[in-house]
């Protein structure tokens, strides 16, 4: 359904309730306000989420959104949406507080209910932070692994941003293996699907790392 259907769901049960006596329809309508509330608080996270990439300001309603949501979510029995939500709960200790360790199970949980939903797109997305964690505790061959998978899911999907988001991780790892050839080859491929689908920051993320990887 959409917004206004569940607007408009609520709107005639209030009516039928009031006006009818007839409450039998309340039930539905407040299950549909509940998933409206979660659409809409995981849409607001995410664009606090942006704001902090943009001032690097901590705004402490992003965590309370992407928690109510997944609430919401759990109590609707709402699998798909649930996993999308605990992956952003991750990436708020992950990304926001720098917390690695806090932010694993979240992922975990989120890649195990969009698994099971077939939801493939927060698959990558839960595959590309594990990579991240495994990487920077040092579990190469681990991290390797999980942006390879994140990468061949959204290629599927045709999220080719996301898979030049990836490959700049790939580069690092081959690099840190000393194939410094293969990773120089990995960023040119980042950098022609980052300038083929406007992705400018990742255009900026590839130009770090070849500064790094070839000075």
């Amino acid at each position: 359904m959409t917004a206004d259907q569940r607007l408009d769901q609520a709107r005639s049960a209030y009516e039928k309730g009031t006006f009818g006596g007839d409450v039998g329809d309340l039930d539905a309508a407040e299950r549909g306000l509940d998933a409206l509330e979660a659409d809409t608080a995981l849409a607001r996270g995410r664009l606090l989420n942006v704001r902090f990439f943009a001032d690097g300001v901590e705004d402490p309603r992003e965590l309370e959104l992407f928690e109510r949501a997944a609430s919401l979510y759990a109590g609707l029995g709402d699998q798909r949406g649930e996993g999308e939500a605990l992956f952003w709960i991750g990436i708020v200790h992950q990304v926001v507080r720098d917390d690695r360790a806090a932010s694993l199970p979240w992922f975990e949980r989120s890649l195990a209910l969009a698994t099971a939903t077939g939801d493939k797109l927060t698959q990558s997305y839960a595959l590309r932070h594990l990579g991240v964690v495994a990487h920077a505790d040092g579990r190469l061959e681990q991290a390797r692994e999980f942006l390879e998978q994140s990468s061949a899911l959204r290629r599927e999907l045709g999220f080719l941003s996301g898979v030049a988001a990836n490959q700049v991780g790939l580069a690092y790892l081959a690099f840190g293996d000393g194939r410094r050839a293969d990773a120089l080859s990995i960023l040119d491929d980042a950098a022609a699907l980052a300038r083929d689908t406007g992705a400018d920051a990742i255009a900026r993320q590839v130009a770090e790392a070849r500064a790094v990887i070839a000075p």
